[in-house]
Protein backbone atom coordinates (compact mmCIF):
# COMPACT_ATOMS: atom_id res chain seq x y z
CA UNK A 1 0.00 0.00 0.00
CA UNK A 2 0.99 3.80 -0.22
CA UNK A 3 0.60 5.84 2.81
CA UNK A 4 -1.78 9.15 1.19
CA UNK A 5 -0.26 12.70 0.95
CA UNK A 6 -1.79 14.31 3.41
CA UNK A 7 -0.17 12.06 6.12
CA UNK A 8 3.48 14.25 5.61
CA UNK A 9 2.31 17.29 5.37
CA UNK A 10 3.42 20.10 7.69
CA UNK A 11 1.63 19.64 11.55
CA UNK A 12 0.25 22.87 11.43
CA UNK A 13 -1.42 22.67 7.94
CA UNK A 14 -2.73 19.28 8.04
CA UNK A 15 -5.82 20.02 5.48
CA UNK A 16 -9.64 19.28 6.22
CA UNK A 17 -9.60 15.18 5.66
CA UNK A 18 -7.12 14.81 8.49
CA UNK A 19 -9.06 16.92 10.78
CA UNK A 20 -12.46 14.98 9.83
CA UNK A 21 -10.55 11.54 10.48
CA UNK A 22 -9.34 12.67 13.67
CA UNK A 23 -11.91 11.01 16.07
CA UNK A 24 -10.92 8.03 14.60
CA UNK A 25 -6.98 8.50 15.18
CA UNK A 26 -7.47 9.11 18.85
CA UNK A 27 -10.25 5.59 18.63
CA UNK A 28 -6.74 3.94 17.13
CA UNK A 29 -4.44 5.58 20.14
CA UNK A 30 -6.61 4.62 22.65
CA UNK A 31 -6.68 -0.08 21.35
CA UNK A 32 -2.52 1.07 21.11
CA UNK A 33 -2.54 2.08 24.81
CA UNK A 34 -4.67 -0.27 25.88
CA UNK A 35 -2.87 -3.36 24.09
CA UNK A 36 0.14 -2.21 25.62
CA UNK A 37 -0.83 -2.59 28.67
CA UNK A 38 -1.02 -6.68 28.52
CA UNK A 39 2.12 -8.44 30.72
CA UNK A 40 4.73 -9.65 27.96
CA UNK A 41 7.41 -12.47 27.70
CA UNK A 42 10.50 -12.08 30.03
CA UNK A 43 12.81 -13.11 27.84
CA UNK A 44 16.18 -14.63 29.56
CA UNK A 45 18.61 -12.57 27.65
CA UNK A 46 18.24 -8.54 26.58
CA UNK A 47 16.47 -7.90 23.72
CA UNK A 48 16.69 -4.70 22.26
CA UNK A 49 13.26 -3.56 20.26
CA UNK A 50 14.25 -1.52 16.61
CA UNK A 51 10.90 0.20 16.48
CA UNK A 52 9.16 3.36 15.06
CA UNK A 53 6.47 5.46 15.97
CA UNK A 54 5.09 5.63 12.72
CA UNK A 55 3.36 3.21 9.78
CA UNK A 56 5.81 2.57 6.73
CA UNK A 57 9.61 2.46 6.74
CA UNK A 58 12.04 5.09 8.84
CA UNK A 59 15.21 3.01 8.02
CA UNK A 60 15.09 0.12 10.67
CA UNK A 61 16.67 -2.23 8.53
CA UNK A 62 19.55 -0.82 8.21
CA UNK A 63 20.15 0.23 11.88
CA UNK A 64 19.45 -3.27 12.69
CA UNK A 65 22.21 -4.28 10.74
CA UNK A 66 24.18 -1.60 11.99
CA UNK A 67 23.29 -2.75 15.35
CA UNK A 68 24.15 -6.41 14.43
CA UNK A 69 27.72 -5.23 13.22
CA UNK A 70 28.44 -3.04 16.61
CA UNK A 71 26.80 -6.15 19.17
CA UNK A 72 29.04 -8.40 17.38
CA UNK A 73 32.24 -6.11 17.91
CA UNK A 74 31.55 -6.60 21.20
CA UNK A 75 31.64 -10.32 21.61
CA UNK A 76 27.99 -10.94 21.50
CA UNK A 77 26.26 -13.19 20.18
CA UNK A 78 23.53 -11.64 17.95
CA UNK A 79 19.86 -13.13 16.73
CA UNK A 80 16.89 -11.18 14.85
CA UNK A 81 13.50 -12.03 15.40
CA UNK A 82 11.01 -10.67 13.07
CA UNK A 83 7.37 -10.71 12.04
CA UNK A 84 8.55 -11.47 8.61
CA UNK A 85 6.26 -8.72 7.16
CA UNK A 86 4.86 -10.09 3.91
CA UNK A 87 5.77 -13.91 4.10
CA UNK A 88 3.32 -16.63 4.91
CA UNK A 89 4.93 -19.01 7.18
CA UNK A 90 3.77 -18.74 10.83
CA UNK A 91 6.91 -19.63 12.36
CA UNK A 92 9.33 -19.72 14.69
CA UNK A 93 11.32 -20.73 11.67
CA UNK A 94 15.33 -19.94 11.19
CA UNK A 95 15.45 -18.15 7.81
CA UNK A 96 18.15 -19.67 5.63
CA UNK A 97 19.25 -17.05 2.96
CA UNK A 98 19.50 -20.27 0.43
CA UNK A 99 16.48 -21.52 1.23
CA UNK A 100 13.73 -19.46 2.44
CA UNK A 101 11.90 -16.81 -0.36
CA UNK A 102 10.88 -13.38 0.24
CA UNK A 103 6.72 -14.49 -0.21
CA UNK A 104 7.73 -17.16 2.71
CA UNK A 105 9.53 -14.95 4.97
CA UNK A 106 9.87 -11.46 3.99
CA UNK A 107 12.04 -9.22 2.30
CA UNK A 108 13.69 -7.54 5.00
CA UNK A 109 14.53 -11.10 7.55
CA UNK A 110 16.00 -12.77 4.53
CA UNK A 111 17.87 -9.68 3.65
CA UNK A 112 19.31 -9.63 7.63
CA UNK A 113 20.13 -13.27 7.58
CA UNK A 114 23.49 -12.25 5.68
CA UNK A 115 23.70 -10.46 9.03
CA UNK A 116 23.28 -13.02 11.73
CA UNK A 117 20.36 -16.02 12.73
CA UNK A 118 17.05 -14.70 11.97
CA UNK A 119 13.96 -16.15 13.27
CA UNK A 120 10.65 -15.27 11.59
CA UNK A 121 7.51 -15.90 13.81
CA UNK A 122 3.97 -14.38 14.17
CA UNK A 123 4.09 -14.70 17.84
CA UNK A 124 7.28 -12.71 18.77
CA UNK A 125 7.72 -14.22 22.11
CA UNK A 126 7.79 -17.87 20.48
CA UNK A 127 10.44 -16.41 18.16
CA UNK A 128 12.26 -14.63 20.89
CA UNK A 129 12.09 -18.19 22.92
CA UNK A 130 13.03 -19.99 19.77
CA UNK A 131 16.66 -17.32 19.86
CA UNK A 132 17.30 -18.40 23.52
CA UNK A 133 16.84 -21.78 22.95
CA UNK A 134 19.57 -21.46 19.80
CA UNK A 135 22.04 -19.69 21.76
CA UNK A 136 21.49 -16.01 21.14
CA UNK A 137 22.93 -13.76 23.96
CA UNK A 138 21.24 -10.74 22.86
CA UNK A 139 18.10 -10.66 20.63
CA UNK A 140 17.28 -7.74 18.28
CA UNK A 141 13.35 -7.32 17.96
CA UNK A 142 12.63 -5.91 14.25
CA UNK A 143 9.42 -3.61 14.86
CA UNK A 144 7.33 -4.26 17.52
CA UNK A 145 7.78 -1.38 19.45
CA UNK A 146 3.82 -0.98 19.95
CA UNK A 147 3.71 -4.74 20.31
CA UNK A 148 3.19 -6.08 24.12
CA UNK A 149 4.13 -9.77 23.65
CA UNK A 150 7.65 -9.20 24.73
CA UNK A 151 9.28 -6.62 27.11
CA UNK A 152 12.47 -5.43 25.93
CA UNK A 153 15.54 -4.15 27.62
CA UNK A 154 16.22 -1.20 25.23
CA UNK A 155 13.89 0.39 23.10
CA UNK A 156 15.40 2.42 20.41
CA UNK A 157 12.82 4.48 17.81
CA UNK A 158 13.84 5.22 14.75
CA UNK A 159 12.92 8.11 12.61
CA UNK A 160 13.20 9.20 9.00
CA UNK A 161 14.25 12.95 9.66
CA UNK A 162 12.63 14.76 6.46
CA UNK A 163 9.68 13.05 7.03
CA UNK A 164 9.49 13.22 11.10
CA UNK A 165 6.39 12.16 12.42
CA UNK A 166 4.45 13.44 9.52
CA UNK A 167 1.23 15.44 10.37
CA UNK A 168 1.57 14.75 14.13
CA UNK A 169 -2.01 12.47 13.80
CA UNK A 170 -2.87 8.73 13.97
CA UNK A 171 -4.01 6.28 11.77
CA UNK A 172 -5.78 7.16 10.14
CA UNK A 173 -5.83 10.84 9.95
CA UNK A 174 -1.68 10.51 10.11
CA UNK A 175 0.77 7.75 10.02
CA UNK A 176 1.47 7.42 13.71
CA UNK A 177 0.67 4.19 14.93
CA UNK A 178 0.55 6.38 18.58
CA UNK A 179 0.50 9.78 19.95
CA UNK A 180 4.21 11.07 19.53
CA UNK A 181 4.65 12.21 23.61
CA UNK A 182 3.47 9.02 24.28
CA UNK A 183 5.58 6.55 22.18
CA UNK A 184 8.65 8.72 23.21
CA UNK A 185 8.10 8.12 27.03
CA UNK A 186 8.28 4.54 26.48
CA UNK A 187 11.29 4.88 24.19
CA UNK A 188 15.13 4.74 25.97
CA UNK A 189 16.94 6.51 22.71
CA UNK A 190 16.00 8.11 19.03
CA UNK A 191 17.55 7.53 16.12
CA UNK A 192 16.78 10.72 13.61
CA UNK A 193 17.99 9.46 9.98
CA UNK A 194 19.11 12.31 7.37
CA UNK A 195 21.31 14.44 6.11
CA UNK A 196 22.03 17.70 7.41
CA UNK A 197 19.48 19.67 6.19
CA UNK A 198 16.94 16.75 7.07
CA UNK A 199 18.09 16.97 10.60
CA UNK A 200 17.81 20.32 11.07
CA UNK A 201 14.20 20.35 9.25
CA UNK A 202 13.04 17.85 11.67
CA UNK A 203 14.82 19.85 14.88
CA UNK A 204 12.72 23.06 13.46
CA UNK A 205 9.14 20.83 13.44
CA UNK A 206 9.62 18.69 16.15
CA UNK A 207 12.19 19.86 18.58
CA UNK A 208 14.60 17.93 20.62
CA UNK A 209 13.23 14.47 21.87
CA UNK A 210 13.94 14.70 25.74
CA UNK A 211 16.09 11.39 25.40
CA UNK A 212 18.99 10.53 24.23
CA UNK A 213 18.91 11.38 20.51
CA UNK A 214 21.96 9.50 17.52
CA UNK A 215 22.01 11.16 14.42
CA UNK A 216 22.69 9.31 11.22
CA UNK A 217 22.70 8.84 7.50
CA UNK A 218 22.40 5.86 4.99
CA UNK A 219 25.84 5.73 3.27
CA UNK A 220 26.14 4.04 -0.59
CA UNK A 221 28.62 1.70 -0.56
CA UNK A 222 30.89 1.31 -3.79
CA UNK A 223 30.91 -2.20 -4.09
CA UNK A 224 33.37 -2.07 -7.13
CA UNK A 225 30.76 -0.38 -9.04
CA UNK A 226 30.94 3.66 -10.35
CA UNK A 227 27.39 4.97 -11.04
CA UNK A 228 28.93 8.41 -12.41
CA UNK A 229 26.96 8.78 -15.45
CA UNK A 230 25.36 5.46 -15.28
CA UNK A 231 21.86 5.21 -16.89
CA UNK A 232 19.32 3.82 -15.14
CA UNK A 233 15.72 3.21 -15.17
CA UNK A 234 14.92 2.69 -10.76
CA UNK A 235 12.53 1.15 -9.40
CA UNK A 236 11.74 0.70 -5.01
CA UNK A 237 9.15 -0.86 -3.35
CA UNK A 238 10.01 1.36 0.32
CA UNK A 239 8.31 3.85 2.35
CA UNK A 240 9.74 6.72 0.78
CA UNK A 241 11.20 5.90 -3.20
CA UNK A 242 12.03 9.15 -3.65
CA UNK A 243 14.90 9.39 -1.37
CA UNK A 244 16.41 6.04 -3.30
CA UNK A 245 16.24 8.14 -6.40
CA UNK A 246 17.82 11.11 -4.84
CA UNK A 247 20.59 8.53 -3.60
CA UNK A 248 21.36 7.67 -7.11
CA UNK A 249 21.52 11.00 -8.52
CA UNK A 250 23.80 12.09 -5.79
CA UNK A 251 26.17 9.15 -6.77
CA UNK A 252 26.26 10.72 -10.34
CA UNK A 253 23.99 8.46 -11.72
CA UNK A 254 22.03 9.21 -14.96
CA UNK A 255 17.60 8.19 -13.88
CA UNK A 256 16.02 7.44 -16.72
CA UNK A 257 13.25 7.06 -14.75
CA UNK A 258 11.86 6.68 -11.65
CA UNK A 259 9.24 3.42 -10.79
CA UNK A 260 7.76 4.04 -7.24
CA UNK A 261 6.23 0.80 -6.32
CA UNK A 262 4.25 0.30 -3.15
CA UNK A 263 6.26 -0.83 0.46
CA UNK A 264 6.96 -4.01 -0.04
CA UNK A 265 5.30 -4.92 -3.81
CA UNK A 266 5.35 -7.70 -4.71
CA UNK A 267 7.44 -8.20 -8.19
CA UNK A 268 5.51 -10.09 -10.49
CA UNK A 269 6.85 -11.26 -13.97
CA UNK A 270 4.52 -8.58 -15.48
CA UNK A 271 6.00 -5.38 -14.21
CA UNK A 272 9.58 -6.44 -14.45
CA UNK A 273 8.92 -7.69 -18.00
CA UNK A 274 7.70 -3.99 -18.66
CA UNK A 275 10.72 -2.35 -16.64
CA UNK A 276 13.03 -4.16 -18.78
CA UNK A 277 11.57 -3.37 -22.33
CA UNK A 278 11.53 0.01 -20.74
CA UNK A 279 15.46 -0.12 -20.32
CA UNK A 280 16.26 -1.71 -22.84
CA UNK A 281 14.78 0.99 -25.26
CA UNK A 282 16.17 4.04 -23.64
CA UNK A 283 19.42 2.10 -23.03
CA UNK A 284 19.21 2.40 -19.28
CA UNK A 285 20.04 -0.21 -16.44
CA UNK A 286 17.86 -1.51 -14.38
CA UNK A 287 18.64 -0.55 -10.47
CA UNK A 288 16.61 -1.30 -7.29
CA UNK A 289 17.49 -1.01 -3.15
CA UNK A 290 18.67 -3.76 -1.34
CA UNK A 291 15.62 -4.67 0.41
CA UNK A 292 13.62 -4.62 -3.25
CA UNK A 293 16.33 -6.98 -4.30
CA UNK A 294 15.00 -9.36 -1.44
CA UNK A 295 11.90 -9.98 -3.30
CA UNK A 296 13.60 -10.09 -6.94
CA UNK A 297 12.74 -13.88 -8.40
CA UNK A 298 15.48 -15.88 -9.05
CA UNK A 299 15.96 -15.43 -12.96
CA UNK A 300 15.85 -11.58 -12.18
CA UNK A 301 18.07 -11.26 -10.02
CA UNK A 302 21.59 -11.21 -12.60
CA UNK A 303 19.50 -9.08 -14.48
CA UNK A 304 19.00 -5.78 -11.79
CA UNK A 305 21.97 -4.03 -10.08
CA UNK A 306 21.50 -2.76 -6.59
CA UNK A 307 22.51 0.14 -4.68
CA UNK A 308 23.35 -0.70 -1.19
CA UNK A 309 23.81 1.50 1.58
CA UNK A 310 24.68 1.25 5.60
CA UNK A 311 23.84 3.50 7.80
CA UNK A 312 26.46 5.71 9.44
CA UNK A 313 26.02 7.60 12.69
CA UNK A 314 27.54 10.84 13.94
CA UNK A 315 28.25 9.21 17.41
CA UNK A 316 27.51 6.01 18.85
CA UNK A 317 28.54 6.79 22.01
CA UNK A 318 24.81 7.31 23.63
CA UNK A 319 23.86 4.26 22.45
CA UNK A 320 27.30 2.06 23.84
CA UNK A 321 26.01 3.57 27.34
CA UNK A 322 22.50 2.17 26.99
CA UNK A 323 23.84 -1.17 25.31
CA UNK A 324 26.23 -1.34 29.12
CA UNK A 325 22.98 -0.48 31.48
CA UNK A 326 20.93 -2.81 29.69
CA UNK A 327 23.47 -5.79 30.08
CA UNK A 328 24.52 -5.98 26.73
Amino acid sequence: MRAPGFWWRAPDRPGLLPRLLAPLGWIYAAGTARRLRQPGHVPQVPVICVGNLTAGGAGKTPTVIALIERLTARGRKVHVVSRGYGGRLEGPVRVEETRHRAEEVGDEPLLLSAFAPVWVAKDRAAGVRAAEAAGAEVILMDDGFQSPSVRPALSLVVVDAARGFGNGRCIPAGPLREPVATGLARADLVLTIGDEAAQSQFDAVWGTPDLSRLRGWLQPLQMGMDWKGERVLAFAGIADPSRFFASLRAEGAELVRGEALGDHETLSETLLRRLEMEAAATGAQLVTTEKDAARLPPQWRAKVLTLVVRLQVEDWSAMDAAFTKAGV
